[in-house]
């Protein structure tokens, strides 16, 4: 048996979590077993800076929630570590700086694993055999594999893309809200209703909205309100069927070009239910005819775990890449 920690960073902060790891007893390469035996979830985000994410903030965390659920186990040592994080293909340059030694000399880590969290949400929805995966909450993204190489579509930020996206879905709400205020064609009464209930009087919403420094999270808590609207309301209609599209389109744009490829839905933004799943599933059957929707088998923390144990169990089959999954060797320390 083997130990392995698989954490997951995000813009809700960062979840740890303590598996071991044991052959499959199958024929199967790419099959990994790990049993989860503890995590510790922390409501921080780690901080990003002018340098990037910012390590010593992770470690801040990391590091004694990892001792705690060793000591908690009764393990004595981890085999390898992988950890998932929002913004590590763009911003992890900190990270796979600092991370390899300052996790060997702590922990006594020699393998381990830095992913981008679109990464780890792959992995969780789909282990390790090739298909797409589109990871949708307040942002987006889709990522597809054939186990040769990673394809990524949008996950651009609220301001360059993000299309289909909770904040995508609650600012267009909101633009038809304020068309509706002024009297403009393409505006929606029932989100104008909607908008003053959650945000109160349309004149304010600007000087309300444009200072926060988490404008994406407003933006997507606005999304549900669309959701709730779109049975009666055709704007909101619209607004769902457009996301729908968008979704579809980076799926199609990342699926791997074969006779038949698994696209997984997961994330949060999923849960608005039939109003945006209905237009959906229409959207990936006309634009992935070759394409089978399923379900996403675990989350992105799992999917850490799963790459962990890969890691330890030397069965890792998700292509490397220096920025979407980078496995450090000791050269690279």
């Amino acid at each position: 048996m083997s130990w392995v920690l698989g954490v997951d960073s995000g813009g809700s902060g960062v979840r740890i979590a303590l598996g071991s790891t044991a052959p499959t007893g199958t024929a199967d390469s790419t099959a990994v077993a790990v049993t989860t035996a503890g995590t510790i979830v922390s409501t921080e985000p780690v901080r990003t800076g002018p340098t990037g994410i910012d390590a010593g903030h992770l470690l801040g965390q990391l590091l004694p929630a990892a001792q705690a659920l060793l000591a908690r186990s009764g393990a004595d040592a981890l085999s390898a570590v992988a950890i998932g994080a929002a913004g590590m293909a763009t911003l992890g340059d900190g990270l796979r700086a600092e991370l390899p030694m300052a996790l060997e000399r702590a922990l006594g880590v020699r393998r381990l694993a830095l992913a981008a969290d679109a990464v780890t949400a792959y992995a969780g929805a789909l282990g390790q055999r090739p298909g797409a995966v589109v990871a949708a909450g307040t942002g987006m993204i889709a990522l597809g594999t054939d186990l040769r190489r990673w394809r990524r579509a949008d996950g651009w930020g609220h301001l360059l893309g993000d299309c289909g996206s909770g904040a995508w879905i609650g600012r267009a709400g909101l633009e038809a809200a304020m068309r509706a205020y002024d009297g403009r064609r393409g505006g929606s009464t029932a989100l104008l209703s909607r908008m003053e209930l959650a945000f109160g009087p349309a004149m304010e919403l600007p000087g309300l909205l444009y200072p926060r420094t988490d404008r994406p999270a407003v933006l997507a808590s606005f999304a549900p309100e669309v959701a709730r609207c779109a049975a009666d309301d055709p704007v909101a209609e619209g607004i769902l069927a457009t996301a729908a599209r968008h979704i579809a389109e980076a799926a199609a744009a990342v699926c791997p070009p074969s006779v038949e490829c698994e696209v997984a839905l997961t994330g949060g933004l999923f849960e608005l239910g039939d109003p945006l799943l209905v237009p959906l599933r229409a959207e990936l059957t006309d634009q992935l005819r070759h394409a089978t929707t399923v379900s996403a088998a675990h989350d992105p923390l799992a999917g850490a775990l799963l790459i962990a144990a890969a890691l330890a169990t030397d069965s890792l089959r998700l292509p490397q890449d220096p920025r979407m999954l980078n496995v450090p060797t000791q050269h690279d320390r």
